[in-house]
């Protein structure tokens, strides 16, 4: 089994694929860029509300954001 990939790295992945920066991506959701940097640094988690947003814009589920699923 390889290594686990957690919501930090997920996070920034689909946000590259998007062609989008840390400061745009935050603006999106009313996000100070530096709280959403810490979001992708796994330096804070961010609320569970926020999260599911997170999914329904990348059109993923919060299990895969999480590292739980790869779906």
């Amino acid at each position: 089994m390889g290594k686990q990939i957690i919501l930090g790295e997920r996070l920034k992945e689909l946000r590259i694929e998007k062609g989008m920066t840390q400061k745009e991506f935050a603006s999106v959701f009313g996000l100070n860029s530096v709280t959403y940097l810490h979001y992708e640094k796994e330096q804070r988690e961010p609320p569970l509300a926020l999260l599911v947003e997170f999914a329904e814009f990348h059109n993923v589920s919060v299990d895969f954001l999480l590292g739980i699923s790869d779906i």
